[in-house]
């Protein structure tokens, strides 16, 4: 596929990309010190935060109603063979490029994830793709790897909230204990990951990812459009709505 790439940046999960100076910012202050950025690459104007949220605005100086957005660059970016969860009808399309040991990835989904799928039931279908920062995160690979062998027996996004549980960790030991909790076929499981059966999956996605320009987790695409970090719910919904009233040119 001869997608254009996007702006590269060094590999990390903690700081968002450095872009071109074409970037539309949606700057988000949330928590105390916590400053959040929305980040589509392309061009178009600064939504505030106060546009995102009115309450901002009662403490802030920006000017509470965005301009209209000029251009939105998108991504063709494809669900491929990946794990989908909602409906295949959906409008609204989020594809997750992540790592199960990214601290960020964890949070997004802890805060983020669920209430998205609860908020949007028929409006969103979300697709997880691998994209493990071996270089630090060691057990990365390896959970991905153990993902896809839990989705051979039907139950992926179940084992998808066992790694980000934490509850066990992450190890060949932490992995056995979750197929064991969701009363997987141990035997099929183990030999699974024992012969690495799904390596060249999860090598295929972090290459897509990193020939597209993607190298910092967790990276979303709405309906192409790119999103980087673990950014609010806020910050979400706004896209999702903005995209499902038409109001976001294709």
């Amino acid at each position: 596929m001869d997608e254009e790439p996007l702006p590269s940046t060094e590999d990390t999960e903690e700081t968002p990309p450095r872009f071109n100076p074409l970037i539309l910012l949606v700057p988000l202050a949330f928590g105390i010190g916590l400053l959040a950025g929305y980040l589509v690459w392309g061009r178009g104007p600064t939504v505030t935060a106060a546009a995102v949220n009115p309450q901002v605005a009662q403490n802030s100086d920006q000017v509470a109603a965005p301009a209209a957005t000029q251009e939105v660059k998108r991504y063709p970016v494809p669900v491929d063979d990946d794990p989908v969860l909602g409906p295949e009808n959906a409008p609204i399309t989020i594809i997750e490029f992540s790592d199960y040991q990214c601290p960020y990835c964890k949070q997004w989904h802890e805060q983020v994830y669920h209430k998205l799928l609860e908020t949007y039931p028929d409006q969103v279908r979300f697709v997880y793709r691998d994209f493990p920062l071996s270089s630090i995160h060691p057990q990365a690979q390896s959970a991905a790897e153990a993902a896809d062998c839990a989705n051979e027996q039907g139950v992926y996004w179940d084992y998808h909230d066992k790694l980000f549980s934490g509850q066990y960790g992450l190890s060949t030991e932490a992995y056995q204990k979750y197929a064991a909790d969701l009363n997987l076929d141990t035997t099929q499981f183990d030999q699974c990951l024992t012969e690495r059966r799904y390596q060249n999956e999860v090598d295929a996605d972090l290459q897509y990812a990193s020939n597209l320009g993607v190298n910092s987790t967790p990276t979303f695409f709405i309906n192409g459009i790119p999103l980087v970090g673990a950014q609010p719910f806020e910050v979400f919904q706004y896209v999702i709505d903005k995209e499902l009233a038409g109001e976001l040119p294709k």
